[in-house]
């Protein structure tokens, strides 16, 4: 946690993505990337200068048999408040639609419910677990499936509900993210959708390994071309 957590502040101090006063709801999927993040953030708050509130959310998407128990005991232990909101996205994308490329419209789906009970939370900003290797997969499918140089923003606004979203572990490696989960035995919640491991994701998840073993520097060369070739990647000028 000591690295994952320096790794956290210098993302939140290199885009100001935390501001004294703040609300802040964490998008828990149940996955170890969330988990970990709000693990992060709880311990963050200790001690960043700026004083800041959390509050942790998740979307039951009616997958039969999951469950969310064990992600509130940790939220407990964190001293953290915890909000599950049931969903029919599940039943939407699989049953309704009967979407055979699901996964866009799931994401979209899903954003927009966080979004929505982070605003009748009264938060003013949405922290999701998106790691380093999420920043350069997302680069990958945007330059090979749509044929144009785009990635998120470490920090974005929604001018429609007025809210920010910020992306506290985008120097995280997922290795270290994993070593963590592994350790302080965080209580993952399995993903049941179908579509897990066989997404385009997963295969820029397969072509950045492979050009790992090529190049052991590959993944820094590539962080270092989005935050100086995107517009929305370069480092916020601290204010005087």
């Amino acid at each position: 946690m000591k690295r994952i957590l320096s790794r956290v502040r210098r993302a939140v101090d290199d885009y100001q993505m935390i501001q004294e006063g703040d609300s802040i709801a964490v998008g828990v999927s149940g996955g170890k990337d969330s988990l970990t993040l709000l693990s992060a953030l709880a311990q963050l708050q200790k001690f960043y200068p700026k004083k800041f509130r959390l509050v942790a959310v998740s979307l039951n998407m009616g997958f039969d048999g999951v469950s969310y128990d064990k992600v509130a005991e940790l939220c407990k232990q964190l001293d953290i408040e915890y909000v599950v909101q049931m969903t029919d996205i599940k039943e939407v994308i699989f049953d309704v639609r009967k979407e055979t490329n699901p996964c866009s419209l799931c994401a979209k789906m899903r954003r927009g419910g966080v979004n929505d009970l982070a605003v009748e939370l009264g938060c003013n900003k949405v922290a999701l677990g998106h790691h380093n290797e999420d920043v350069l997969e997302t680069f990958f499918l945007s330059l090979f499936y749509e044929g144009r140089l785009n990635c998120f923003s470490p920090v974005t606004y929604l001018s429609r509900r007025d809210i920010h979203v910020i992306r506290p572990m985008i120097y995280v490696p997922e290795g270290e993210i994993k070593g963590y989960a592994r350790r302080a035995e965080l209580p993952i919640v399995e993903n049941p959708c179908p579509m897990d491991g066989v997404s385009k994701r997963q295969d820029m998840k397969d072509f950045i390994a492979q050009k790992m073993q090529e190049d052991k520097f590959f993944k820094t060369k590539m962080m270092h071309a989005i935050q100086t070739g995107l517009p929305n990647w370069r480092k916020e000028v601290p204010h005087e």
